[in-house]
């Protein structure tokens, strides 16, 4: 049995990991901590799930990693700048550390297929959208999605002005525009233009619950698994995007999943 401390249990994300802990066989919900919470809570747990906000989790973190105990990331905004601080601590701890921006299987798979796309196209950037209350922009996985595109290529994408405050933020090179608004869960779009043509790839959650679910249950199974840092739900399962050149295109089957819709447009 895998004892779980969920650190932010009672927040929005958090909420919705208790539920798919209490559900998932082999798992148990060992503690619940809230801001007011001592860390030493966790203490006892085979694994902290860090569910809390950018300001708490860096806390929340090193308190598991200095008890040998591994972590999984739910919390947004951990670029690589951030992760990098602290994977030699996880590395000398000899534990695990896993970082996932977005839990949604559409979102990953949407990543994913911009940045196979993204070595094709001199230009790139990204429109997200979150409701309101979110506190910080850009999102982490429009962070992630910059970060992969960028990798992905040789050279850095072209994007002209920006020096201007209107230009969005650069990530990776990649300028970022956040939309913060009542009305939306959560919205990406990323779109990759070149001579002639654009190609956007646009990922949309209308039921966090529903859509991150699955995600979730491959996470907790993947953290406890995991020996060292590792940065994305992609990690863990097949997305199938390298397969051979001569292989068959095969229909696309979203596993039933629903609360999320995923499309891929061009024009």
């Amino acid at each position: 049995m895998t004892l779980v401390a969920l650190a932010g249990g009672t927040g929005k994300l958090g909420s919705i990991i208790r539920a798919v802990v209490e559900e998932q066989p082999g798992f148990e919900v060992h503690a619940v901590l809230t801001s007011s919470s001592d860390l030493s809570e966790i203490e006892g747990a085979d694994l902290v799930v860090d569910a809390t906000h950018p300001q708490a989790s860096d806390a929340v973190v090193r308190a598991a990693i200095e008890r040998g105990i591994d972590v999984l990331v739910g919390t947004s905004g951990w670029s690589a700048e951030r992760i990098a601080r602290v994977r030699p601590l996880v590395e000398a701890a000899g534990t695990g550390a896993v970082f996932v921006p977005n839990f949604s299987l559409g979102s990953v798979l949407g990543s994913a297929i911009a940045a196979a796309a993204g070595r094709f196209f001199p230009f790139a950037e990204i429109v997200e959208a979150h409701r309101d209350t979110k506190v910080d922009s850009p999102s982490g996985t429009a962070v992630r999605t910059a970060e992969l595109i960028s990798a992905a290529r040789d050279t850095p994408v072209e994007a002209p002005h920006v020096d201007q405050r209107a230009r969005g933020q650069q990530v990776a090179a990649i300028p970022v525009h956040s939309l913060r608004r009542p009305g939306v869960v959560a919205q990406q779009q990323t779109i990759l233009s070149g001579p002639g043509e654009t190609l956007s790839i646009v990922h949309d959650t209308t039921d966090p619950a529903a859509a991150y679910a699955p995600g979730i249950r491959l996470a907790l199974e993947g953290a406890t698994r995991t020996t060292g840092v590792v940065v994305g739900l992609e990690n863990f399962i097949d997305i199938g995007i390298g397969t051979p050149r001569q292989a068959p295109t095969k229909p696309v089957d979203d596993g039933g999943v629903t609360g999320q819709v995923a499309r891929v447009t061009s024009g």
